[in-house]
């Protein structure tokens, strides 16, 4: 027996059949139980264990239809609309359903009809029904108040004034029902009887395309899967085609013969439809997995599905029929280093609109980084009207530091030049040769109101008297204030 607290109160949330023939019920204090049998077993109820059952219940149930949502702590909506023909009916459907639960050991009861508060309160109160359309009023007649899944103070205040069926309530007049227990006591009336549609919302996204294979000997080995990774994305190749898509994001799902769901997923920086490559990013992915997915007694039921896609920019092949895109490799190598070893994996640097060194360039998951594009064929260069020009941008080190470093000079030329030399990490360094200064004003469009304007950059070019190459800069300006800071001076990067 399983109890919970209520209103400071200990009470039975759930109990077994030879509890239940104790004449113990639910809601029962837990008190009162123990006062009637001094000898039962009650176990405290783990709410977030019992979350996770019924999600891992909700991922396996995805091999009847996509659209499961989960109802409240206990239940569980399946939109079959369109599937059951697959199972070879409502009735197959349905005695599938409960016998594989059965057969994993779980109590359930379910209901079909053509509304979700129809088939709630068939499955409740009748435990195996399927209702037909139209009716659904036979149906909540008898039923209690309860069965049309009002609040308890609406039940509570129905029941007062004598109405304690759902048969009752339909029976009385709308309009004093809405005005003295509100527009929810009829939103669900309409909801169950079909009158207004009551929309099933997933749990998780519905893929746009998938494929399945159902199977009648269990596969356990990950060379299995992989084969059969090939044959499904066979299948999803024509589709993609006929779309003039391609896959972004990629899931393979595993349905174990006792319940448990593997779900894997990939993702691509490229729109991908072509086989081969499919299977070369799953491999990456089942391998750096395999440890950690236990394949039980085998998988049933294998599913892959296209979770996002995109256009699919077609490339004109040479007479070789090879297309020119000198990136494809790159993207490709790209994505199976991150199924292996995960999205962060592989980084790559994109140019932001900034001066300042440490802004201008940030790091970000490769599949995200804008794609280079190549120009369109046949498009005719436009002609010159003038000679073309040369703009090289100044010279940046190669080993840029994250933070700029401080440093000490002792002493420079003039009080705008560069330093004479200068002490970093305890090392003294003597310049040789400078070069600049490089300008680099602060960027006084960022700056927050109230805050104080950061001062100037003068970045030099250094070289010490051994040949190594420095970038370092002096912050700020001198001035001949008296109580004026003096500027700073920081190491921002080594040449090679």
């Amino acid at each position: 027996m399983i109890s919970h607290r209520d209103n400071n109160t200990q009470r039975i949330a759930a109990l077994d059949e030879r509890a239940e023939a104790l004449k113990l019920k639910r809601g029962m204090g837990i008190a009162d139980a123990r006062a009637m049998h001094p000898s039962i077993d009650v176990v405290e109820a783990d709410a977030e264990a019992d979350r996770r059952l019924l999600e891992g219940l909700a991922d396996w149930c995805d091999r009847y239809t996509p659209l499961v949502a989960i109802d409240a702590e206990d239940g569980l909506f399946l939109d079959v609309t369109g599937c059951t023909h697959l199972f070879g009916g409502e009735r197959a459907m349905q005695d599938e359903i409960l016998t594989r639960f059965f057969q994993q050991g779980f109590d359930v009861r379910a209901g079909l009809a053509s509304t979700p508060g129809a088939a709630w309160a068939a499955a409740r109160f009748h435990g195996d029904r399927i209702v037909a359309g139209g009716e659904e009023e036979a149906l909540l007649a008898p039923l209690p108040l309860s069965a049309l899944r009002i609040a308890p103070e609406t039940r509570a205040g129905l029941e007062s004034v004598g109405l304690r069926t759902a048969g009752a309530v339909m029976a009385a007049p709308r309009a004093p029902l809405a005005r003295r227990f509100g527009a929810s006591l009829l939103l669900r009336l309409d909801q169950a009887l079909g009158r207004l549609d009551e929309a099933v919302s997933p749990r998780l996204p519905v893929a746009p395309l998938s494929v399945e294979r159902h199977l009648a000997e269990p596969v356990v080995l990950t060379d299995e899967i992989e084969r059969l990774v090939s044959r499904l994305a066979v299948a999803l190749k024509s589709d993609l085609e006929r779309r003039g898509e391609g896959a972004r994001t990629l899931a393979l799902l595993l349905f174990r013969v006792d319940g448990a769901v593997s779900r894997i997923a990939v993702g691509t920086s490229r729109p991908m439809r072509e086989p081969r490559l499919i299977q070369r990013l799953f491999h990456e992915r089942l391998t750096a997995l395999e440890q950690s997915i236990d394949a039980g007694f085998g998988f049933d039921l294998v599913r892959l599905s296209v979770l996002s896609v995109a256009a699919f920019d077609m490339l004109q092949g040479d007479l070789t029929g090879e297309a020119d895109d000198d990136d494809a490799d790159i993207a490709l190598f790209a994505d199976r280093v991150r199924a292996r070893l995960g999205e962060a994996a592989v980084l790559k640097p994109v140019v932001v609109e900034s001066h300042l060194p440490e802004r201008a360039v940030k790091t970000v998951p490769f599949a995200e980084a804008p794609q280079r594009r190549a120009p369109a064929a046949g498009r005719a260069a436009l002609p010159r009207t003038a000679p073309p020009m040369t703009i090289y941008p100044p010279e940046r080190p190669v080993r840029l530091f994250r933070s700029p470093e401080p440093i000490e000079v002792p002493a420079t030329e003039i009080p705008e030049g560069p330093p004479m030399n200068f002490r970093w990490r305890r090392a003294l360094y003597r310049v040789a040769r400078a070069e600049g200064p490089e300008r680099i004003a602060a960027e006084w469009w960022r700056q927050l109101p109230g805050e104080e304007e950061a001062p100037t950059r003068d970045y030099y070019h250094i070289e010490d008297s051994e040949g190594r190459r420095y970038w370092l800069y002096r912050q700020g300006l001198y001035s001949t204030a008296p109580q004026a800071a003096p500027p700073r001076w920081f190491m921002h990067g080594v040449f090679a």
